[in-house]
């Protein structure tokens, strides 16, 4: 298992310091979902949930969250986003909705933290949306599927 860099020789909590990093083209994918009940899926499906468009909202929100990943996460480092890109999808067999966000830097440090907060805010912001009609709504699968650049190179989820 790899070294945990956040942290000092004496175990103190620190920001890693990547200053003698190569700026580089980073990019990292995250999914996560919103399971609902049927019925609450057609209310979005069909355009008529009380509080409006569930998923463009969603979108904004997770631009917004990833936007603001430095002010949440405690050690991250603000980055300059090149984009942020959120797809939300219906998915039947779920049932629910598919939220899939993709972030992309050049820089000294990658975002896949900015990735997955957009996700786990686009996912919260569907939650919020839909409450009144199904608190049952259950949020999960977050997780980094792709992450590209830097020293340590490609990674992609099995």
């Amino acid at each position: 298992m790899a070294e945990l860099t956040h942290f000092d020789g004496e175990g103190r909590a620190v920001m890693v310091d990547v200053g003698g990093k190569p700026v580089t083209e980073r990019v990292a994918e995250a999914r996560g979902h919103v399971e609902m009940a049927p019925e609450t899926l057609a209310l979005v499906q069909d355009g008529r949930a009380k509080k409006g468009d569930v998923a463009g909202v969603a979108r904004l929100a997770g631009i917004m969250g990833a936007k603001r990943t430095a002010d949440l996460i405690p050690l991250c480092h603000p980055l300059p986003l090149n984009a942020v890109t959120l797809d939300i999808t219906a998915d039947p067999d779920l049932p629910g909705l598919r939220v899939t966000a993709t972030a992309r830097t050049t820089g000294k440090t990658g975002v896949e933290m900015e990735a997955l907060t957009a996700v786990s805010v686009a996912c919260l912001t569907i939650y919020d949306m839909l409450k009144a009609a199904d608190r049952a709504m259950r949020i999960g699968g977050i997780e980094i599927t792709l992450k590209d650049g830097g020293a340590s190179g490609r990674y992609t989820a099995k």
